[in-house]
């Protein structure tokens, strides 16, 4: 670079910090981050009118009336996630902050006392602290009052937003100590004493930015904003900017998988919001096209009947009730107006007590609200959206279904090695499932709340999942680093009148082993029902064991054909890489044609897994729970099946949803598979499968070549048409 570039790019520098300042300044009133004072203004005077918002300020001010009646605790840090301690601490700033918006709302002192007088208590404590007992030194930082910096960043989001509700109700001498003693060093803290956290491209670092970054508003520290922004040297490489480029795709998809986009959710948009009311002139609503409000809509899109898809480290009791989300759809509407978005407010049913709250809140007590749409969709990974995709296909035909299939990106640490997997799900129940994480959320007697050792040797492990593993080895061998260099390629996905069908593929997982899967959900309007259909193709340099894992919930109901089970004794399925965990329950190897099996979910309907198999495929039905003696690991099913010493095979199969079981009226409906055939063959690159089921014989057609051009083929003499990538055909032979 040249003297007289550098010095350009120094002033250019310089002039944003006095812009910045200047910005500042024009701001002394508090409170000045995701609530205003004009919110403040216009949630005042709704609070005699009758509705969702009067309810909702008059229900948390009964709450925290009864919790400030207690003596403030603020209790030396000694416990880690989900014990006393640091459930205290957590429960002491979700405090401070609702407090802070009841004075607000009320002006009544007792409340702003109330948080002074706890900040004032963590003002004394907290320069007292060395980092926390309890913290992973190996893995990740600590924080002082809690076991992870993580908690701590949350910690300052919520307190500083408590802080600036109440700063005005201060005297120059608290908000001295405040600030010198608590708020200061705690942004210091997070900030220059944990450079790698704060710089880094990860949900942790989100947390970290957005903490300082609001501290730096409230404080008039324009510097701490610039750093919160652009990194502690603010270059650019990282921070909450560089965090909004990477961690999403160009449609809003989350690298980490549903589960973490609601976690990483609340600091991305909470600090948005500081962001536009501070400094409106950065425009961060729009940056990269609105990412952010696309991720809160994606984030939406990526549950089914009100919990999200649990694909990697993923506690699968998360749902659209959970906080992040209720903010960031409150966010949603306010900036769209989009009546689709009180839909989910409504069932979230929870009102935010800011101005954007107040905006949602008066649209439902008009009535406003439109049913929300959940949509097929591919969400491309990654952040050019090009590095696979997270496919969800959805039907209305018989119930409401979602299939979910996974040709997408690792995931950074918190991702599972299971590559083409997939989930289903069908009248409000997941169907073909996947384990999740394996965690107790802050249950310290569980391995102190903390991720389980069995999320590494099962959960994570590739046999976990309901996708093809190579000579019981997981994908990648199980190296994150590894996996998170090589993603899937997505080669097609559409959705039409016949269903929704997508195909992906990988040749990374294993050394010289391709990978294809597709899968479609196929639309049979005449039965009124679905199916999904499933090809996987396994083409390898050498010959290897091929195993097929699905994971069921439900009771087994049926097989066609016979097991034979270890009924006295049991042995682990293997002794690494997740088959240590699994028992070997029952084994078969079903004649040439069809094989099938059976299950009855909880929703009281019937599911046939049925397979095309040339007589070389075993069938080995499993239970976890093997070598697992503190009873860590949920004792769920499945089967898998597999050949052994082979190259390429190609595993090919059909879901059925049938029947109906009622105990409280004693009736069964339909318990019986109605699939009576299935062929497959292959012209070129059309993929023909030929299925009879309930007396009605179908074609399904589906277009593998690279641009999905009109394509007429002929089948059994019969001449067709297929404009698109799938097609159903009742057959007129029969």
């Amino acid at each position: 670079m040249s003297l007289s570039s550098l010095q350009t790019k120094l002033k250019a520098g310089a002039m944003s910090v006095v812009l910045a300042v200047a910005s500042f300044s024009s701001l002394a009133a508090h409170p000045n981050l995701v609530i205003t004072q004009s919110d403040v203004v216009k949630m005042r005077g709704a609070l005699d009118s009758q509705g969702y918002f009067s309810e909702r300020y008059h229900s948390l001010k009964a709450q925290v009336d009864k919790e400030i009646a207690f003596p403030i605790v603020v209790p030396v840090p000694k416990d880690g996630g989900g014990g006393y301690t640091h459930e205290r601490h957590k429960k002491n700033y979700q405090l401070m902050y609702r407090a802070g918006i009841i004075y607000q709302l009320s002006q009544q002192q007792k409340y702003a006392n109330y948080v002074r007088d706890m900040l004032l208590e963590y003002a004394t404590l907290y320069p007292s602290l060395d980092v926390h007992p309890k913290r992973k030194v190996k893995s990740q930082n600590p924080g002082k009052l809690f076991w992870q910096s993580l908690n701590e960043a949350m910690w300052l989001v919520y307190t500083i937003q408590a802080y600036d509700l109440v700063h005005d109700a201060l005297t120059d001498q608290q908000t001295n100590i405040i600030e010198q003693q608590l708020l200061r060093p705690v942004a210091l803290f997070l900030s220059q004493g944990q450079p790698t956290t704060f710089n880094k491209v990860h949900n942790h670092g989100t947390w970290a930015t957005a903490g300082v970054g609001m501290a730096g508003y409230v404080m008039n520290e324009p510097e701490w904003v610039e750093k919160a922004l652009y990194d502690l040297d603010k270059s650019g490489k990282g921070g909450f900017l560089k965090q909004l480029d990477m961690l999403f795709s160009p449609q809003g998809y989350y690298n980490e998988g549903p589960y973490y986009q609601r976690f990483a959710l609340l600091p991305f948009v909470t600090f948005a919001q500081a962001i536009a009311h501070n400094e409106p002139q950065r425009k961060i609503a729009e940056h990269r096209d609105g990412v952010l409000l696309k991720a809160i809509d994606t984030t939406i899109q990526l549950s089914y009947n009100g919990l999200f898809f649990p694909i990697n480290d993923a506690i699968k009791s998360k749902g659209i009730d959970t906080i992040e989300l209720v903010h960031g759809v409150t966010v949603a509407y306010s900036l769209t107006n989009d009546t689709g978005y009180l839909d989910i407010a409504k069932q979230q049913g929870q009102i935010i007590l800011s101005g954007d709250g107040l905006k949602v809140a008066q649209a439902l007590d008009k009535g406003l609200a439109t049913p929300y749409t959940f949509k097929s969709v591919a969400f491309g990974d990654g952040s050019d959206g090009k590095e696979g995709a997270l496919v969800i296909m959805r039907s209305q035909l018989d119930g409401d279904q979602a299939l979910l299939f996974k040709p997408a990106a690792q995931g950074l640490g918190h991702g599972h090695f299971d590559k083409l997997t997939w989930q289903f799900y069908d009248k409000g129940e997941e169907i073909v499932s996947d384990y999740g994480a394996a965690r107790f959320l802050n249950v310290e007697a569980k391995f102190g709340g903390r991720y389980l050792p069995e999320n590494n040797s099962y959960a994570k492990q590739t046999v976990a999942h309901n996708t093809v593993v190579v000579d019981e080895t997981s994908h990648f061998n199980g190296d994150v680093e590894v996996g998170n260099k090589n993603a899937p390629t997505l080669n097609f996905f559409e959705t039409s009148k016949y269903g929704t069908v997508s195909s992906g593929e990988i040749s990374t997982a294993y050394k010289g082993v391709e990978l294809e899967r597709t899968l479609a959900l196929v639309n049979l309007k005449e039965l009124n029902s679905t199916v999904a259909l499933d090809l996987f193709s396994v083409v390898a340099d050498k010959a290897h064991q091929l195993d097929l894992p699905l994971h069921y919930k439900g009771q087994l109901i049926d097989t066609n054909f016979k097991l034979k089970a270890n009924t006295k004794q049991l042995s682990a399925l293997g002794d690494k890489n997740g088959y240590q965990h699994l028992w070997l329950k029952a084994g078969s190897t079903p004649k040439q044609g069809l094989a099938k099996v059976s299950w009855l979910n909880d929703n009281g309907r019937f599911y046939t897994s049925t397979s095309l198999v040339n007589g070389d495929e075993s069938f080995l039905f499993t239970q976890i729970g093997a070598t697992d003696p503190n009873f860590n690991l949920r004792n769920e099913h499945g089967f898998i099946r597999r050949v052994s010493g082979t190259k390429q095979h190609q595993f090919i199969s059909v879901l059925e949803p049938h029947g109906e079981y009622n105990p409280s009226k004693e009736y069964t409906l339909m318990a019986q598979s109605r699939v009576t055939n299935l062929k497959h063959s292959q012209q070129g690159e059309m993929v023909l499968v030929e299925l009879e089921i309930a007396k009605k014989h179908y074609l399904i057609a589906i277009n593998n070549a690279t641009l999905a051009s009109k394509k007429s083929f002929k089948y059994q003499h019969q001449s067709y048409s297929l404009n698109g990538r799938l097609g159903v055909y009742l057959m007129n032979n029969i």
